[in-house]
This record gives C-alpha cells, sequence and structure tokens, in this order.
C-alpha cells in the first residue's frame, strides 16, 4: 500500500545502485567556541550505520549524540572530519544529504493550528517535493492518521502527535530515519505504538538511527549499537556480539534472614543487598564463581530459600564503559 514511500532514495545518487553504508562518519571533529571556553564535543569520530539496519547509538548526556545527529542534519557546522548521509556529503552536498534524512525531535514542535494534512504538506513543500508528487494521505495512512487528517493538530492525543512527528519526517520519502529519544516521557502503550510504526518502516527498507535511555528498548530493537562518551566511541558492534564480551552473569539469592552488615566470611565476594531478603552477585561464566559464592552464604549461616540467574545485559556493559566516566 505505502511501498512507494521508500522507492525515490535509490535515486538520490543519480543511480540504482545503494550505498552499503546508510551513515558513513570519518575522523569527526566539533568544538563549540573559542579559546579558553572551547568545548570538544566530538573527538575523531569513525562510524558507520550499515544500510537497513535498526541502529543504536547510547551513551549519557553529554556524551556528543545531538551534536552528531544535528551535523548530519546540517544544523550544525563540523569542524573538520567528514560526514556523509546515504553518499551525499553534507558539506559539498548539504541539499542531498538533507534529502536524505529524516529526524523526529524528542520535543513535540507542531503548529496546533494546523491540521496534519496541512502540516505535512507545508513539511513537503520545504523540501520542494512537488504538489503532484506529495504523499500525504499515504503517509498519514502508514501512521494511522488518516481519520484525523483534518483535525487540529491541538486535538490530537500525545500518541497521535508522535505519530505526526514520524510523518512529517517521511514526507521527502528519506531513507535514513533519525529517532531522537522518541519515547521520553511517554506510557507503555504508546510506546509500543510507536515501535510498531518503526519496524514497520524498517521492514520496508529504512534506515533507523536511534538515540534512547532506556537501555531494554535498544537491547530489544536494535541490531547494531555504538556506545559513546565524552566524543568518543567506546564501542560499536552487533548486539549479540556486544553481549556476547560480557561474558558474566548475575546471581540472585534469596535467603530466610538477611543480617546488615553482611558476615564477615562474605567480605571477600562482590555480594550486593538489593531487598531485606536478597543478595546479588556478579559471576563469571564457567569459573565456579557462582557456586563459591553458594558455599560462602551457607558457611556464614544463611538459609537459602531461592536461587535464580539473570544474563548479563546491554546496562551492564552501558555502566562498564561509562560509569567512570565524567558527563559532559
Amino acid at each position: 500500500m505505502v511501498q512507494s514511500l521508500i522507492d525515490s532514495p535509490a535515486n538520490l545518487n543519480g543511480s540504482d545502485q545503494l550505498p552499503d553504508h546508510a551513515v558513513e562518519v570519518r575522523n569527526l571533529v566539533k568544538v563549540y567556541g573559542h579559546g579558553e571556553t572551547s568545548k570538544l564535543a566530538l573527538k575523531g569520530l569513525n562510524l558507520d550505520i550499515p544500510r537497513g539496519s535498526i541502529f543504536g547509538l547510547l551513551g549519557p548526556n553529554g556524551a556528543g549524540k545531538s551534536t552528531l545527529i544535528n551535523i548530519m542534519a546540517g544544523l550544525v557546522l563540523k569542524t573538520s572530519g567528514s560526514v556523509s548521509v546515504w553518499g551525499r556529503d553534507v558539506t559539498s552536498d548539504p541539499r542531498g544529504a538533507k534529502a536524505a534524512i529524516g529526524v523526529v525531535p524528542q520535543e513535540l514542535n507542531l503548529d496546533p493550528f494546523f491540521t496534519p494534512r496541512e502540516l505535512l504538506d507545508v513539511q513537503a513543500g520545504m523540501f520542494g517535493v512537488p504538489r503532484a508528487q506529495r504523499r500525504t494521505m499515504e503517509i498519514l495512512e502508514m501512521v494511522g492518521l488518516a481519520d484525523k487528517a483534518d483535525a487540529y493538530a491541538r486535538a490530537l492525543s500525545g500518541g497521535m502527535r508522535r505519530r505526526l512527528l514520524v510523518a512529517k519526517a517521511m514526507v521527502h520519502s528519506p531513507p535514513v530515519l533519525v529517532l531522537d529519544e522518541p519515547t521520553a516521557g511517554v506510557d507503555v502503550e504508546l510506546r509500543r505504538q510507536l515501535w510498531e510504526q518503526v519496524l514497520l518502516l524498517n521492514a520496508r527498507g529504512v534506515t533507523i538511527l536511534l538515540t534512547t535511555h532506556y537501555l531494554e528498548e535498544a537491547e530489544q530493537l536494535c541490531d547494531r549499537i555504538a556506545i559513546i562518551d565524552q566524543g568518543q566511541l567506546l564501542a560499536c558492534d552487533t548486539k549479540d556480539n556486544l553481549l556476547n564480551k560480557l561474558e558474566s552473569k548475575r546471581l540472585v539469592i534469596t535467603v530466610e534472614y538477611l543480617p546488615n552488615p553482611l558476615p564477615e566470611p562474605l567480605s571477600k565476594f562482590q555480594i550486593r543487598i538489593v531487598g531485606p531478603d536478597q543478595l546479588e552477585a556478579d559471576c563469571a561464566h564457567g569459573d565456579g564463581s557462582a557456586m563459591a559464592v553458594l558455599d560462602g552464604i551457607r558457611a556464614a549461616g544463611l538459609t537459602i530459600r531461592d536461587i535464580s540467574t539473570q544474563e548479563a545485559g546491554l546496562e551492564d556493559l552501558f555502566l562498564r564503559l561509562t560509569s567512570h566516566k565524567e558527563s559532559t
């Protein structure tokens, strides 16, 4: 029904050949200000975002995520290095690069006195889409807003406004869609609806770049993840490869009675109190450390009621890489 929404991006380079990478970043440096007050936001960043992927860009506040996105979108000028979107360099071919990217911001920046139909028509005009080629109703149908095409934006629910932002970003059929904290502050049902739309777009060939502080969200949706901090790339790999590097599991032990502080024999283990009757310990796979922890708990005179294990996840890796740094 709306397959045509992603047909045109293949021709952005003047041929039917698609780029291997939707986004390529090489030695990217961004310095804000001058002299003693200057701030180095990006420090020689190198990054490839494969075409057709759902790519997670993670990092603490001030890591440089927004700076990178704004450079990609042509809103901020880089200091040095290069960035290309769908094979178009953001400096030498800014119009081509902007035509290849759509950005869904965190803020609900919608004119409340326009209808969805009018908003999309104005946005398409700003991107130079001829009237005969505009696909307003197709896009509204894709995001489930066709029946609200002529309602004022101020009358839409929060979920509808979020979907309308996605629609605005797609009016020029960009092959790359950037979602900047799209589910910040939204409820569970709205989050589910948004991700249904995003997965639908990705299935139709759109490359998704996602920034989020909800790490479980990135772990569930993304096939490739990059973690940056203080303007530097700390890790970039497939989600599975990153998680396999952790080689640890979390042991959760419920006991009959838990003294606080813990008995002295348990001080040699990295055990945390996580509840009135629960302990938690990180153990490596296959080295016997889990059994040693359990033996130590019994030797300390505690009665074990229940044991469960949790595999290390993306949050563990994120904290391991970034917790020792100061966010900027």
